[in-house]
């Protein structure tokens, strides 16, 4: 097999297609189709999905939720400003964070947020920097979250977000997520009822996201890449679903490459989809032969991204480049709040 090299993925993204705000409407995004195996493209809008899904196909949705886990707090000895990122929770109210400056949150030292509602105290310093910091308040520590949190956008969008929801799916359930999975934000729940009376099942799986899905891709040789780890559970009657799709040669769609990871890796696990939860840190690059998936929904990605890798393996790196000019040329809009992408 070729050498797999980071600069393959590149592609040069004038920064105005960055889409700084979510459309009014989610499913009025702009949809671009690719036809896998011929390479041809079209050009449509979002709630066209509907004519290329057909009855007997499985549309498999991750009902994540995305917690509001930047808190802006002030370190209780100086005054210093200090930011600090929930990542995951590791017990109680202990979580594992990202904290700016990390310099300043050594262990021992206490941060307030909110005029004191809610107190945090580093506890120790784990892989990559990241902290363990303690909370401290009353009441419910979601509820406190909810008010004093602002959400995790990525570090490209810098327009200040007025509706919390729009960083969400309609169908957001289970909190946990560290950013969203943001193929799944073109849905409308008036879509999604249109999809069903199609005669489509919707399945859901839960992948709590986190901020490795930005995190760079720092060596040249792909296949030297370590990925990050992301918490997914999968319900009996998800796996029934998914199980009775394949055996009857239906479609298997997913929404996001987050949802992907997770199918494959159950796939990849027990051979079948069954009842299950745990980590996965599975990277997909090309040479990956997919076992779970047939098609997937999808949003535009960074250069030399983990995800543009994950949508070459399925695609084929070439059919994914010309995309990615056709859709630069037409003006499409990129990253978390951009346009989307059906590769059937």
């Amino acid at each position: 097999m070729e050498e797999l090299r980071k600069s393959d993925f590149y592609f040069d993204l004038p920064e105005e297609l960055i889409a700084q705000d979510p459309l009014e409407d989610r499913s009025s995004s702009r949809l671009l189709v690719l036809d896998k195996n011929t390479g041809e493209i079209e050009h449509h809008v979002f709630k066209d999905i509907l004519d290329f899904l057909h009855e007997g196909d499985c549309l498999v949705l991750n009902n994540t939720k995305v917690i509001p886990a930047r808190l802006m707090g002030v370190k209780s000895d100086t005054g210093a400003a200090i930011e600090v990122l929930l990542l995951k929770r590791r017990e109680n109210d202990i979580w594992e964070t990202l904290v700016k400056p990390g310099k300043k949150a050594r262990p021992g030292a206490r941060i307030s947020f909110g005029d004191g509602k809610l107190v945090g105290e580093v506890v120790d310093v784990v892989e990559e920097g990241n902290r363990l910091v303690r909370f401290e308040y009353e009441g419910i520590f979601e509820e406190v979250l909810d008010e004093l949190g602002q959400m995790p956008l990525p570090p490209y969008i810098t327009h200040k977000l007025e509706d919390k929801n729009r960083y969400q799916t309609v169908y957001a359930k289970y909190e946990g997520s560290a950013a969203a999975p943001t193929a799944g934000l073109h849905f409308t729940k008036e879509l999604l009822q249109q999809i069903e009376k199609k005669g489509i099942n919707i399945a859901y799986v839960t992948l709590h996201v986190g901020l490795g899905t930005f995190r760079p891709v720092n060596v040249e040789d792909v296949t030297k890449h370590k990925m990050h780890s992301e918490f997914y559970q999968m319900n009996k009657q998800t796996a029934t679903v998914l199980n009775e799709a394949k055996k009857n040669n239906k479609r298997i769609i997913r929404v996001g490459t987050t949802s992907t990871r997770t199918l494959e890796s159950i796939i990849n696990l027990y051979g079948a989809f069954r009842e299950c939860s745990g980590w996965t840190d599975i990277f997909i690059y090309p040479g990956y032969k997919f076992k779970a998936i047939t098609a997937l929904i999808t949003n535009f990605h960074l250069p030399k991204s983990t995800l543009i890798m994950l949508v070459s393996a399925l695609a084929g790196k070439e059919n994914i480049m010309k995309a990615y000019k056709s859709a630069i040329k037409e003006e499409y809009r990129f990253f978390s709040f951009g346009d989307s992408m059906f590769i059937k």
